[in-house]
């Protein structure tokens, strides 16, 4: 099953410089453990913040949270889901 999924962090500004690279270099390091899974299967930046877009996949919904919920980050996150269905139009083309 695929998911839209919308994050943005919102890491506090007093969390102190050295936390905050580890914090980071560990977001990276499961972000890329997860791209090779194939469980984010795109991902985008949005300019301006700290945040992205991605599609993920995912056994179901609560597999999706668990997946989540693994991420550094994730106490300082706004997360926003959106199941994905396919659309006729990615189906096969006939005629």
């Amino acid at each position: 099953m695929e998911f839209l999924v919308r994050i943005e962090v919102r890491l506090p500004a007093d969390v102190p410089d050295r936390e905050r690279a580890d914090l980071a270099a560990s977001e990276v390091a499961r972000g890329r453990a997860l791209q090779d899974a194939g469980t984010i299967v795109r991902i985008w930046r949005i300019p301006g913040k700290v945040a992205n877009v991605a599609v993920w996949k995912a056994a179901d919904a609560t597999d999706l949270h668990e997946l989540l919920t693994s991420l550094p980050l994730f106490p300082w996150m706004d997360i926003d889901v959106e199941p994905l269905a396919l659309h006729p139009l990615e189906g096969p083309r006939s005629g």
